[in-house]
């Protein structure tokens, strides 16, 4: 009896001790948890409002960033084309839409590396070391853009079109003054012209292949077999014959030189 109490005791101490010693890490961790959080109210000086705004800024560039890589870049004759390109072979989705984008960006990126190389060296690297302001920075930055944009705006007629929007004199605007604001919209036409124009070649070949295999099929009264089913591997055969990519690419890149 006496040896069940003293093992009764011993159980009891032993709950007391793991209890307090869990309650005592349990107040003081071992390891801290760190505690986030947003603070809103009032700035003390200007220049706090100043960088909230900045930050602000920063971020409404960030998420409008494919647009402008959209608007102010190659990638919209490039899309279109490819689209075209797959399109007028029948694959339906092949290449599918996230090779053709990446394809697409990556070309992008080599056609815009010289202005984006200029940019870099006249408004970004001076504006880092403190050298110029954001005003300058921003000017200098938009200086290269124009200039590809408008080298690659063909006709003139869709300037005028946004200059005579924004009742503006055509006679006294000069052309490399023009603000972005003309700029950008007339450059988008040009692309969605140009990429029509190439994407319009592009089909005749493909489409003559699948007149033949259509008359052929016809002629041998075979009504129920689709055309696509036999006119795609010569789609198929045709581009890989005459290195379709390669033309595709090159034509492409030599159209913004």
């Amino acid at each position: 009896m006496n040896s069940r109490l003293k093992g009764t005791y011993v159980l009891l101490l032993t709950l007391i001790v793991v209890l307090s010693w869990t309650i005592s890490a349990s107040a003081e961790p071992a390891f801290p948890i760190p505690r986030i959080g947003v603070d809103i109210g009032p700035a003390q000086q200007p220049q706090e409002a100043a960088a909230t705004i900045q930050i602000i800024l920063l971020l409404t560039v960030l998420s409008i960033a494919p647009a402008i890589l959209i608007m102010m870049t190659s990638f919209t004759r490039i899309i279109i084309v490819l689209s075209f390109l797959r399109n007028a072979l029948g694959t339906q989705q092949m290449p599918p839409n996230q090779v053709l984008i990446g394809f697409a960006m990556f070309l992008t990126f080599f056609i815009m590396s010289p202005v984006l190389t200029q940019i870099n060296n006249e408004a970004f690297q001076p504006f880092m070391k403190g050298q110029i302001t954001q005003e300058q920075a921003f000017t200098k930055a938009a200086d290269p853009i124009r200039e590809f944009m408008l080298n690659q705006i063909r006709s003139e007629k869709d300037l005028l079109l946004f200059v005579k929007m924004a009742k503006m004199d055509p006679q006294k605007v000069e052309k490399e003054k023009l603000p972005l604001t003309i700029v950008i919209p007339a450059f988008m036409i040009n692309e969605l012209k140009v990429a029509f124009q190439i994407g319009f070649l592009i089909f005749i070949p493909f489409l003559i292949i699948d007149m033949v295999v259509s008359s052929t099929l016809m002629s041998m009264g075979m009504m129920m077999l689709p055309p696509i089913m036999i006119s795609l591997p010569f789609k198929i055969l045709l581009f890989i014959m005459v290195d379709g990519w390669n033309l595709i690419t090159q034509s492409i890149v030599m159209g913004f030189r």
